[in-house]
């Protein structure tokens, strides 16, 4: 297990292929405490999560087809990529439109910023995670399957299991600080 954030983030690791193994969700509680802890401007708390298990994953599967019009194998193939994990969490932001300090793109990024950390203790938890999202994240048939209110916003699903014998997918680390730092005096 990780000593540091640092070294959690640095670890993370993208897990396209896991175990049918899963977080329960006593154990999903307890990591979303910590990620409740990500920056949130007026203490808004503009998220929450949705635990999609067996047969809501097939719902999701059958609205995202719907959702992009396929039909025969397209629509057969587009389902079944709910089934790729156990466990998806779908991660939704919580708008409070016309908040006099909080634009709505502020509220979206502290869903996400839940989103990510979320990832990232799942991870050092020993979880495997993968954010997907997609082009019909936003689709009305995608939300309705999930139950969101007209001030809510899907930004993706974890999807979450167990990781395959094996472990962690070592990757060699990229240097990207360097490239990406801007220092203005």
């Amino acid at each position: 297990m990780a000593s540091s954030a640092l070294q959690a983030a640095l670890a993370r690791r993208s897990s396209p292929k896991v175990t049918d193994a899963a977080p329960d969700d006593t154990t999903l509680r307890a990591l979303l405490e910590g990620a409740a802890r990500v920056a949130d401007h007026a203490s808004l708390r503009p998220w929450r999560v949705i635990a999609l298990r067996g047969a809501a994953r097939e719902r999701l599967g059958r609205a995202l087809a719907r959702a992009a019009g396929a039909e025969g194998d397209a629509a057969a193939k587009l389902a079944a990529k709910p089934l790729r994990a156990p466990l998806l969490v779908a991660v939704v932001a919580v708008l409070t439109p016309g908040h006099p300090k909080v634009p709505e793109w502020e509220q979206e990024a502290s869903a996400a910023g839940v989103a990510h950390l979320l990832s990232l203790l799942l991870d050092e938890a020993g979880w495997g995670v993968m954010w997907r999202s997609g082009p019909h994240t936003r689709h009305p048939l995608v939300a309705e399957m999930h139950g969101l209110a007209p001030n809510e916003r899907l930004i993706g699903w974890l999807y979450v299991g167990g990781r395959p014998s094996g472990g962690r997918v070592e990757r060699r680390p990229e240097r990207l600080a360097a490239s990406r730092l801007t220092t203005l005096e």
